[in-house]
């Protein structure tokens, strides 16, 4: 039996922290959503999107090759860790977004990723997704194959203390969940809560300024109801390294643009260079201001995702 992807339960965000003997909490990791899919013979991953990674991580094809289920579903995270050992986005996405072979072989070594699994939805056969969480848990415990590289989501009771402490660690926020909740396969419902420390989105890069011919900041935009581009902001700190810069200055050469993309006013747009809508960047920053612009917006990394997803309204879910 072939098993086929889904589109994975999401949690709604939330500003407070749900508490009580239903609620379990646990840390929200800043890596790449990844579900494992193995059939009793071959072992396949794909992101929330459905898009195969089994490629990107072959570390962990070997996931399933000490438990004793004959078949498995599994929802975790894929996470990669910084110089100061605390989860990082941006050096996940050097696996994540890697294509070319040898890239990947090199990378293996390079950036080691770890598995972090929360949830369990099929299982020797059967959809469990239906069970509660608590069951799903149990089953969890006892089918998923503990290793170095891949490790069970730890669950903490008081979901306060958890915040607080991921909060001193600089780390994304945390995932409230409800112990009689069932895994709702392509939804979202209060069940399943995120709270973050800081606010994140993916925006679409539509221009970019420089700075003695390096470019040094992305203009960014998310798409309205209508479809029209809506600038949010402009970005130039977070983690691009100098050569990654570099190496968007060369993207930008080729994807440029002579029209301006956005509807609404752009500042800096006198020393703009416009582009072509390819690139989408995830950004985190602290609020929206009163003008809709990102207040201390920080680059995390470039992702693959179609920049028609970047919209308002689903980024401010």
């Amino acid at each position: 039996m072939k098993l086929q992807p889904i589109v994975p339960f999401e949690p709604i965000p939330d500003a407070e922290i749900p508490s009580g003997v239903n609620w379990i909490h646990q840390v929200k990791w800043d890596g790449v959503r990844i579900l494992t899919y193995y059939d009793g013979h071959d072992l396949r991953l794909f992101n929330r999107r459905k898009n195969e990674r089994t490629k990107n991580y072959p570390e962990l094809g070997t996931i399933c090759d000490h438990t004793k289920a004959n078949s498995l579903i599994l929802d975790g995270e894929v996470i990669a860790l910084d110089a100061q050992g605390r989860p990082s986005f941006h050096e996940v996405m050097k696996r994540d977004s890697a294509r070319n072979q040898s890239r990947i072989q090199v990378l293996e070594y390079a950036v080691p990723v770890f598995y972090m699994v929360f949830d369990l939805i099929f299982c020797n056969g059967n959809w469990v997704h239906g069970r509660s969480l608590y069951e799903r848990a149990e089953l969890l415990r006892k089918w998923l194959p503990v290793s170095d590289r891949v490790q069970l989501v730890p669950v903490f009771q008081n979901g306060k203390s958890l915040f607080t402490s991921v909060q001193t660690q600089h780390m994304e926020g945390i995932v409230s969940k409800k112990l009689d909740s069932a895994y709702l396969i392509n939804g979202k419902n209060e069940n399943w809560r995120k709270i973050k420390v800081t606010r994140d989105l993916t925006a679409i890069v539509g221009g970019v300024t420089f700075r003695a011919g390096t470019v040094n900041a992305l203009l960014l935009g998310l798409y309205d109801s209508g479809g029209q581009l809506v600038y949010i902001g402009h970005a130039g700190t977070g983690k691009l390294t100098q050569d990654d810069w570099h190496l968007v200055t060369v993207l930008a050469r080729r994807l440029k643009r002579d029209d301006n993309p956005f509807v609404n006013q752009v500042d800096r747009s006198e020393e703009a260079q416009w582009l072509q809508l390819q690139l989408t960047v995830k950004i985190v920053f602290q609020e929206w201001t009163a003008g809709g612009m990102l207040r201390q917006p920080s680059i995390q990394a470039f992702v693959r995702i179609n920049p028609k997803q970047c919209t308002i309204e689903e980024m401010n879910e």
